[in-house]
């Protein structure tokens, strides 16, 4: 997997690496790649890692050494390999936020209008949610696939969800644990390599970025959500891949949503062409970018209107149902809600006053449902698939005293107290109309497909 002039070279003296990086000198190709494979290997201790990964945490680290850092990781594990199946492979990566279901509703879209989508997806973190987690809110459905079977299901249905497994660049997981715990982690080299070696491992030709800014993002500030999306297009042009990003706002929760097995309602309802008007508006960017760099349309304006008859038809629906039944999964629960997880108790937060709603701030909604049991604090935390918030009113919407802004489902009663007193918080009402912001902020496109 690693290159052989890795090997071919003598041991490189770590504390020379680190005293580089921290004069803000650049790395070569070999030296990057040696430190990612001594450290995955267990070649180099913790302690002179994390003072090399504090280096780039502080110089950077440029264009050239982050595409290097994103192969020598890519290149610790296994690649997957579809080229047997002739249509393009085009997937789509969020980089996370509040009520953020758009997988389980483009994924399909796609693979209905023309394109294969192996996506390897994983499970949520604090306030964001994650894609394996509402799919696993439905009874009977696995994403433990072995490589075969998800080859297997990819070429049946079109797409495949899967769990990243030990496979899967083992350098990222090693690196990002140390990261973690070193205070290294919100560092644009290091978040690009993480996320674009595990991307490139599917053995995708292009991907769709959806890079959220916000209160609810991990880049709160869109300076840095527009540096990330550059440094990820880039980095994946250095590899060959055709790789658009939008920059979207995470100011409040996207849809209505947020729980796993209440998303997967409101992806199954936008789905079937019921759903909240913002969920779709961002479905069908998506989906309309991940059909154009997969070819599969001649423009834009085309790929709006094959997601459109995707939908409409049905196709994109029947996609859906027919990955969840190969994977095990009780597609019957697609039609009749009531088998999913049900929640024991409901209340709600109401309005105090007349007005506009003007805010609903995104990470305390996110923290909240967490709370609640929705999400997990810690990576070996257990969640609860039925609990979480349904929005009556979004931001720019009217609303009188006493109407109910959010419906809470909730199992363990302990714990609602302190989640309505956050829901309460997060919500403003303002007296004068309010027009929501832009869903799209921007977009950075790959020259050679824009």
């Amino acid at each position: 997997m690693v290159p052989e002039f890795v090997h071919s070279r003598p041991t490189m003296d770590a504390p020379e690496l680190i005293r580089k990086k921290r004069d803000g000198l650049e790395l070569t190709k070999a030296e990057v790649f040696n430190f990612v494979d001594r450290f995955t290997r267990g070649e180099m201790p913790e302690y002179q890692a994390s003072a090399l990964l504090m280096a780039i945490f502080l110089r950077g680290m440029n264009s050239r050494e982050t595409a290097d850092l994103t192969e020598a990781m890519l290149r610790s594990g296994r690649v997957l390999d579809f080229s047997a199946l002739p249509q393009a492979k085009v997937d789509k990566h969020s980089t996370g936020g509040v009520g953020d279901k758009t997988s389980l509703v483009i994924a399909p879209a796609a693979a209905a209008a023309g394109v294969l989508v192996p996506m390897i997806s994983g499970r949520g973190l604090g306030h964001t949610g994650g894609t394996l987690d509402k799919l696993e809110a439905i009874p009977g459905f696995s994403p433990r696939l072995s490589l075969q079977d998800f080859h297997r299901v990819l070429g049946k249905c079109g797409l495949a969800f899967g769990a990243a497994t030990e496979e899967f660049a083992p350098a990222d997981r090693k690196i990002y644990a140390l990261r973690d715990v070193t205070a290294t982690v919100e560092s644009i080299p290091l978040i690009t390599a993480s996320i674009m070696s595990k991307k490139l491992a599917e053995g995708i030709d292009g991907l769709v970025l959806d890079v959220k800014t916000g209160t609810g993002a991990f880049m709160r500030k869109i300076e840095s959500a527009r540096a990330l999306a550059a440094s990820l297009v880039s980095t994946g042009a250095a590899h060959g891949k055709r790789v658009h990003a939008l920059i979207t706002n995470m100011a409040q929760p996207l849809g209505n949503a947020v729980g796993n097995a209440l998303e997967v309602i409101e992806s199954v309802e936008t789905l079937k062409g019921r759903g909240p008007r913002d969920l779709t508006e961002l479905c069908r960017e998506l989906t309309a970018h991940m059909l154009l760099l997969g070819k599969a349309a001649n423009s834009l304006d085309d790929a709006r209107a094959k997601y459109d008859s995707a939908i409409a038809s049905g196709r994109a629906f029947e996609k859906f149902s027919s990955v969840v039944a190969e994977q095990g999964g009780n597609a019957r629960a697609l039609e009749d809600y009531s088998l999913l997880p049900q929640a024991r108790h409901l209340d709600a937060v109401v309005a105090p006053k007349d007005g506009f709603i003007s805010g609903l701030e995104a990470r305390t909604m996110g923290v909240a449902s967490m709370l609640l049991g929705a999400g997990r604090e810690r990576s070996d935390a257990s969640i609860d698939p039925a609990v979480g918030l349904v929005f009556e009113k979004k931001v720019g919407e009217t609303v009188q005293a006493g109407e109910r802004v959010c419906a809470v489902y909730s199992n363990d009663q302990s714990r609602l107290p302190q989640g309505l007193d956050m829901i309460r918080a997060a919500i403003t009402i303002s007296p004068d109309p309010v027009s929501p912001a832009p869903l799209v902020l921007e977009r950075v496109l790959d020259a050679r497909v824009a």
